[in-house]
C-alpha cells in the first residue's frame, strides 16, 4: 500500500516536470530560430532552469522522506512539500515570466497553495 501511494504521488510530481522540460526545449528552439540573442535566451532560460531544479529537489526530498505508514499523514507531508515547490515555481514565473496570463495564474497558485499548505500544517499538528 505504501508503495502504491508513493508511486501515485511521484507521478503527480513527474508530470509537471516533464511538461516544463518540454516547454523549455520548445522555447529554446523557437527563440533560436527567431534570431533571439544568446544573452536574452540565457536570461529567459534562467527562470526555467530554476523551476526545474526546484521540482527536482522536491522529488528528491519526497523520495528520501521516511514514510510513516499512515497514508493520510504521508499524503499530507508529501503534498505539503509538493505545494512548496509549486509556490517556488510560481514565484519564479512572477520574477522571470512575461505573459500576463501566466503571471495571473502564478499569483492564484501562490495564494491557493499557501492556504492548502497551512491546512496540511494544521492537520499534521493534530496528529502528533
Amino acid at each position: 500500500m505504501k508503495h502504491e501511494i508513493f508511486t501515485s504521488l511521484r507521478a503527480i510530481i513527474l508530470i509537471p516536470i516533464a511538461v516544463l522540460c518540454m516547454a523549455s526545449t520548445a522555447k529554446a528552439q523557437s527563440a533560436s530560430s527567431a534570431g533571439m540573442s544568446q544573452e536574452h535566451m540565457q536570461a529567459e532560460m534562467m527562470g526555467s532552469d530554476a523551476m526545474k531544479k526546484s521540482m527536482m529537489s522536491g522529488m528528491d526530498g519526497m523520495q528520501k522522506m521516511q514514510l510513516s505508514g499512515d497514508p493520510d499523514k504521508d499524503f499530507a507531508m508529501m503534498m505539503k512539500m509538493h505545494h512548496q515547490k509549486g509556490i517556488e515555481m510560481a514565484q519564479m514565473e512572477l520574477d522571470h515570466g512575461k505573459s500576463p496570463a501566466m503571471k495571473t495564474m502564478a499569483k492564484k497558485i501562490i495564494s491557493a497553495q499557501k492556504k492548502e499548505s497551512a491546512q496540511f500544517d494544521q492537520w499534521l499538528a493534530k496528529q502528533k
